[in-house]
C-alpha cells in the first residue's frame, strides 16, 4: 500500500513539513502558485534550496505583507472563519480545521479557559495558517493509503513565546504529544512545535520505527535554525506490505468477578483506546471456573490500561507481553444501495483485498423494511460489491 513515513529525528515543524511534502510532490511549483492563491490574506509562500550539515533539501518560507500583521484571527471563532473563506475542497477545511481543534484544546486545558476564549498568538498567526492549510492540501494530493512517523525530539531547555519563557518542550507541544513516543536529547532549542506536533498527531496513524517499504521518493523539509545534527524533517513515499508494529498484550486472571463487572471493565478498556479486549474460560485452581482476561493495546498506551485494569477487575497482577502486530489497511466508505445507505468496511494489504457491509446498517434496514439479515445481505451484495471494485 501507498506508504508515507515521516522521520522527526530533530523534531517537526509546520513549515519543515510542509518544505519534506512539498519535495514528493510532482510539481512543486505549480503546488505553491495554487496555495497562494487560496485566499489567505496578505500571504506569499516561497520555497527554496537550503543545505543543513551537507545535506540539500527544501526551505518554505511564508512571508506576510506589512499591514497583515494584525491579530483578527488569533481566537478560534476568527480561524474557522477565514478557514471557511479559503478556496479549497470541503475535505482540506475540515482537516484544517481538525488539526487547530486539537491545538485549541490542548491551550485550552493549559491555560485553564474554554476553547472560546484561547488566543493562539503565534499559531493563529497567518504563517501558521498557511503551513497547516499547506500540509493538508498535500496530504490530499499525495494521497497516501498509511501514514506513520518516528517517535518526535522535543529538543530540550527553555523557549520565548507569547506567554513569557517556558521549558522545551512548550506546555501545549507536551499535551498534544500525550501518548505519542517522544524524547529529548542534547540539543538545547525548541524541535518540535506546536503546530508540528498537532499535524503529526492528526495524519500519523502510528510513531515507530520505519516499515520494510520500497521507496519511491525522499523529501528533505529543511528547518530555519543551525544545529550539530541536520535540522530537517524527513519524508519518504513508497509502497508497504501493510501495516505493524509492537503492541502490548496485558493478561490476568479472574475468578471472583461478576459477568456484569467484568463486561463493564471490557467495555470502558474499550472506550479507552484499546484494541481488543476479550475473555476465555479457563479451570483455576481448586477447580473454580474462572476467566483469561486479556487487554491489547498500542505501547505507548500500556501505563494507562493498566492503571484501568487493576481499577476496574479484581486482580492483583497483571503479565505483559510484547507482540509484533500486522494489520491490513482499513478505510469506511457510505454506499448508497438499492434498500439505503450502507457503510462498507475495506481492507488492503499484502495482496489481499475483503470488504463487509456495516452490520449496524444492515440490521436498521432488517428492522425498516422487515427483512431478515440475511435478506438484506443477499439484496446489497452486487451494489456493494461493484463499489468496492469500482473504488480500487
Amino acid at each position: 500500500m501507498k506508504t508515507l513515513y515521516l522521520e522527526c529525528n530533530m523534531g517537526a515543524a509546520g513549515d519543515m513539513l510542509v518544505a519534506a511534502l512539498l519535495e514528493l510532490h510532482e510539481n512543486p511549483q505549480d503546488f505553491l502558485k495554487r496555495l497562494n492563491c487560496i485566499g489567505i490574506p496578505g500571504v506569499d509562500v516561497t520555497a527554496e534550496r537550503s543545505a543543513k550539515c551537507g545535506i540539500t533539501g527544501t526551505h518554505v518560507a511564508v512571508n506576510i505583507s506589512t499591514h497583515h500583521h494584525d491579530h483578527h484571527h488569533n481566537d478560534y471563532h476568527g480561524v474557522e472563519h477565514l478557514i471557511g473563506h479559503l478556496k479549497i475542497s470541503d475535505s482540506v477545511k475540515k482537516k484544517v480545521l481538525d488539526v487547530y481543534k486539537i491545538i485549541a484544546d490542548a491551550e485550552s486545558h493549559v491555560h485553564g479557559v474554554p476553547v472560546s476564549q484561547i488566543h493562539f498568538h503565534e499559531v493563529g498567526e497567518m504563517d501558521a495558517i498557511a503551513d497547516i492549510t499547506g500540509v493538508c492540501m498535500l496530504m490530499e494530493e499525495l494521497a497516501p493509503e498509511l501514514v506513520l512517523a518516528s517517535p518526535v525530539n522535543t529538543g530540550s531547555g527553555q523557549v520565548r513565546c507569547a506567554h513569557g519563557i517556558l521549558p522545551v518542550p512548550a506546555p501545549a507541544t507536551a499535551r498534544i504529544l500525550q501518548g505519542v513516543p517522544m524524547y529529548s536529547d542534547e540539543i538545547k532549542g525548541e524541535l518540535c512545535t506546536p503546530t508540528g506536533a498537532a499535524l503529526l498527531k492528526y495524519f500519523a496513524k502510528e510513531f515507530r520505527s520505519m516499515p520494510v517499504m520500497s521507496v519511491a521518493k525522499l523529501g528533505y523539509g529543511m528547518g530555519k535554525k543551525d544545529f550539530e545534527k541536520a535540522n530537517c524533517v524527513r519524508a519518504y513515499i513508497g509502497n508497504s506490505d501493510g501495516a505493524g508494529g509492537e503492541v502490548a498484550e496485558l493478561v490476568c486472571n479472574l475468578d471472583d468477578m461478576t459477568p456484569e463487572a467484568v463486561a463493564f471493565a471490557q467495555q470502558l478498556l474499550l472506550q479507552e483506546g484499546a484494541l481488543d479486549v476479550y475473555t476465555a474460560p479457563v479451570v483455576m485452581k481448586k477447580g473454580r471456573s474462572g476467566l483469561i482476561f486479556t487487554c491489547m493495546c498500542n505501547i505507548a498506551e500500556k501505563d494507562k490500561m493498566l492503571s484501568l485494569i487493576f481499577k476496574h477487575t479484581s486482580t492483583l497482577g497483571v503479565r505483559e507481553y510484547t507482540c509484533r502486530r500486522y494489520t491490513l489497511q482499513k478505510e469506511q466508505k457510505e454506499v448508497q444501495t438499492k434498500l439505503g445507505a450502507v457503510r462498507v468496511k475495506t481492507s488492503n494489504g499484502f495482496g489481499i483485498a475483503k470488504y463487509k457491509p456495516e452490520y449496524e446498517d444492515i440490521a436498521r434496514i432488517a428492522r425498516e423494511q422487515n427483512l431478515s439479515v440475511q435478506d438484506v445481505i443477499n439484496k446489497i451484495a452486487i451494489d456493494t460489491r461493484v463499489f468496492y471494485i469500482t473504488s480500487k
